[in-house]
């Protein structure tokens, strides 16, 4: 498996160009990426929606609106940035933990809106009674790596949980609100089994609505980072799928509409941050060799939150055939800024054997596509955003956003007069 996206000599122009850190995409990638999601099989229509939440950049959602795809937002403001961005306010669907307090003319505008909550089902009745939408049920379990990317089950808030559908169809009728959509979504994992069930549960919530023409089973769609990790097979999970909705029309002559709503498997392994080794230290024989370098949790903040594993290249070593156990750091004053820590241990450090390296080598964090830039601890220390790039077909590059300042990451703070201060 060979996740590395950015060669020596276009990672050196980078840096030489934009300086480092960098966020590095590739077009061709995230195009190849959208049209493996586009062939996910389906029996009577799909729509793929990008959960844009993975990462939001402008240009990405230009792109994947340009190849067909729609947009699954999940506040407010990835709304408004989406309509800002150009895309089609009925090409966006919402599905929030937080129900803006403009939702109101949102949905005016032509959105879609998934109610997540009793309450959110009920204010949505109260301000547009009798309006279409959708409802995201949790259907009583989850899949995923870590309690942290499991969202569902009982220990999940995602969605109304599943035992609850009699209030809910209460609020419809109290509210004459018409459901035409469900939707669900489990966490990440590659297993045909998981969705496969959940799909048939969620088949099973379809039957008490009888409007609902739209199943939306979300997204998680696993991708393999680095080696000994599965990517999920749309083609295996989508067969699966597919015949359970062909079974559900002979029972019901319900032609039901696809949607999913991938992020990660749309452009995880698209981008590479380059960074540079700014310095080297040892905590003695019984220790280990730390790689510190000029980016960290402000631009990947998975492994320390969950322990991910990223693969990480040394591209300017001057000699390849030496190699050292090195832990990589960040650049920020915080024992949690680790790049290597253990397998879904993000409290446990871990090495890395690479070519032996020297302050000034060039190093590149690959897998950094999908919350990395979009899900970083931003400004944390008074370090800027880094600039992010996209490299078209051609090998061109384009900023698609530029490296902040510090004048930017302090324009909203306002001075007072200490001396009205007790």
């Amino acid at each position: 498996m060979n996740t590395r996206i950015l060669s020596e000599e276009l990672a050196q122009n980078i840096n030489k160009t934009f300086g480092s850190p960098a966020f590095v995409y590739q077009s061709e990638i995230l195009k190849n990426s959208a049209l493996d999601a586009l062939s996910f099989p389906n029996a009577f229509g799909l729509t793929v929606r990008y959960a844009m939440k993975a990462s939001p950049n402008a240009a990405i959602l230009q792109l994947f609106n340009k190849l067909g795809l729609h947009i699954d937002a999940s506040s407010g403001y990835e709304v408004k940035r989406a309509i800002k961005s150009g895309i089609p306010a009925e090409n966006i669907s919402l599905s929030t933990q937080e129900l803006p307090g403009d939702f109101k003319d949102l949905l005016e505008q032509g959105i879609k809106i998934n109610a997540c909550s009793l309450t959110q089902i009920k204010l949505i009745g109260e301000a547009l009674p009798g309006i279409e939408m959708g409802i995201r049920i949790n259907p009583g379990f989850g899949s995923g790596g870590t309690t942290k990317t499991n969202v569902g089950g009982p220990s999940s808030s995602f969605g109304i949980w599943h035992e609850s559908i009699p209030e809910v169809q209460s609020l419809i009728e109290k509210h004459q609100l018409k459901v035409v959509r469900i939707h669900t979504h489990i966490g990440s994992g590659s297993d045909p089994e998981v969705w496969k069930k959940a799909s048939i549960l969620s088949l099973d919530n379809v039957r008490k609505f009888p409007n609902v023409h739209t199943l939306n089973l979300g997204g998680g769609f696993k991708v393999a980072r680095i080696e000994g990790e599965k990517t999920c097979d749309m083609q295996e999970v989508g067969s699966t799928v597919k015949n359970a909705f062909i079974d559900f029309e002979k029972e019901t002559q319900r032609k039901l509409h696809l949607e999913v709503e991938p992020g990660t498997f749309l452009v995880a392994n698209s981008c590479a941050v380059l960074s540079t080794v700014q310095d080297i230290i040892h905590t003695g024989d019984d220790g280990y060799k730390f790689l510190k370098l000029d980016c960290g949790m402000t631009e990947i903040l998975r492994p320390s939150l969950y322990g991910s594993q990223h693969p990480i290249e040394i591209v300017t070593a001057k000699d390849t055939s030496e190699k050292e156990a090195y832990v990589i750091v960040g650049h920020c004053c915080e024992s949690g800024d680790l790049l290597t820590p253990a397998p879904d241990q993000p409290d446990v450090i871990n090495t890395r054997t690479l070519p032996k390296s020297e302050i000034g080598d060039l190093c590149i964090i690959g897998g950094a596509g999908a919350y990395c830039s979009a899900m970083s601890s931003k400004n944390y220390n008074s370090f800027p955003e880094a600039v992010e790039v996209m490299v078209d077909r051609d090998g061109n590059t384009h900023v698609i956003r530029q490296r902040q300042t510090l004048e930017q990451v302090l324009q909203n703070e306002v001075s007072i007069d200490l001396s009205t201060i007790g």
